[in-house]
């Protein structure tokens, strides 16, 4: 198999995860796929710089999570949108789970985290990446990647065990001009 068959097969078999991660930075399944589109569109236009293969991972994830960054800067607000696809992406209705109402609570509450917090339960708990590998992925140090995960996990103990009224908004105000990244 040659290189650009191999490098298509790897980015085809990183899709799902690679979706799940912007759907945890996003927080909209429409603009999860929109950004999820543009970052394999980079991909494949720049897939010479990945010298190694077994970690398209986490060069996905790097374009993924640049893009988003990249539209916070500009302030590219959409407004509000409401996307009636979003009930077929539902993780409610994906797997049947022995107790819907507590698969509805735990979606609504990690709804209500920011968007760091998603992001880092998910590189955590779902891609099963350690504090090193979040850390240099996300280019932040360990520690923050600690505290932050420590107060992600206890965020969402809190709202779902209903001590957490408010609502955070799932697409955080674009970044002022001339500021740097959130960490």
């Amino acid at each position: 198999m040659t290189r650009p068959q191999q490098f298509a097969n790897a980015l085809v078999m990183q899709l799902p995860a690679l979706r799940r991660y912007a759907l945890a930075l996003v927080g909209n399944a429409a603009l999860a796929d929109d950004l999820v589109q543009d970052c394999v569109e980079r991909a494949l236009r720049q897939s010479a710089q990945l010298r190694e293969l077994p970690r398209i991972s986490g060069w996905l994830r790097r374009i993924l999570r640049n893009l988003y960054t990249d539209e916070l800067r500009r302030g590219n607000s959409r407004g509000e949108e409401q996307d009636i696809t979003e009930l077929a992406d539902h993780v409610e209705l994906s797997a049947p789970p022995t107790d819907v109402g507590a698969a509805r609570d735990f979606v609504k509450a990690v709804s209500r985290l920011t968007p760091e917090h998603r992001e880092i339960l998910l590189l955590s708990s779902v891609e099963e990446l350690n504090y090193r590998e979040i850390a240099e992925e996300l280019d932040i140090p360990v520690g923050t990647v600690m505290s932050r995960l420590a107060r992600a996990r206890e965020r969402l103990r809190s709202v779902m065990q209903g001590e957490g009224a408010e609502i955070i908004p799932l697409t955080p105000s674009p970044l002022p001009p001339g500021s740097k990244d959130r960490k």
